[in-house]
């Protein structure tokens, strides 16, 4: 979140010590019980699986914007597991005896528009949209598997939890980083605005499951978790989150 101006008035004034928030870190936040927070586990699953089919046609769009061979050789792999993760999820589904298209269709229109916002105006901004909203919605909805009934959950946590993009669009963002300084700031700028709509997307996953008088604060730990992880990906490219 970009910081508000201060504008500081010329006459001496008393001032308290400013109270500086520290840096969210794991040891620091309330943990959530997602059992509370699950939707019904088909629901979960259809939405987790058209985000999959959404990072993939992202990546693809990637590749076909990739300079080089070799970025584009890195970048259709981590294509291929975004894929990979989508039939896996669709497979869970099959479990079920429902048919996956009808599961995901009720998603698809607001994610479709999600691609869209996180698309950027150039081939880095793709990247770390990608980036970003992948790494943020991929942990998200790994935490949030852990409410499915049986073994259930621990296979969805494993489709989600396989490594795939982040160290390809990494290095990727690194390397653009280093040829063309400038780009940080541009880049900090664009990865604090796609938090927002992320955020969004996961809490709209929660609506279906929570009861009846849940306040929002009694669901801000998990995007409490969310966002610094977002700062530790941020962080890792030498970015501002």
């Amino acid at each position: 979140m970009l910081s508000g101006v201060v504008f500081r008035s010329s006459r001496r004034e008393k001032r308290e010590t400013p109270f500086i928030r520290p840096r969210v870190t794991p040891t620091q936040l309330a943990k959530v019980d997602f059992t509370e927070l699950v939707p019904e586990p088909n629901e979960l699953l259809g939405q987790a699986a058209v985000l999959q089919l959404e990072s993939f046609e992202n990546l693809a769009k990637a590749v076909a914007g990739a300079p080089t061979l070799a970025s584009k050789e890195g970048l259709s792999a981590a294509a291929g597991v975004a894929l990979k993760k989508h039939h896996a999820l669709i497979a869970e589904l099959r479990r079920d005896g429902v048919e996956p298209v009808e599961v995901m269709a009720p998603f698809t229109p607001e994610l479709d528009r999600f691609r869209e916002k996180i698309a950027g105006a150039e081939w880095s901004e793709l990247l770390l949209g990608i980036h970003v909203t992948s790494g943020m919605l991929d942990d998200f909805f790994a935490r949030l598997a852990a409410g499915l009934p049986h073994d259930r959950g621990a296979r969805v946590r494993d489709i989600l939890s396989e490594a795939g993009a982040a160290e390809v669009l990494s290095a990727e963002l690194q390397r653009a980083i280093a040829e063309d300084p400038g780009l940080a700031d541009r880049l900090a700028l664009w990865g604090r605005s796609l938090v927002g709509d992320t955020l969004l997307v996961a809490r709209n996953a929660l609506r279906a499951a929570e009861p009846e008088g849940r306040r929002d604060e009694d669901v801000e730990p998990v995007f409490t978790e969310l966002i610094a992880e977002h700062t530790r990906r941020m962080d890792a490219l030498g970015l501002t989150a």
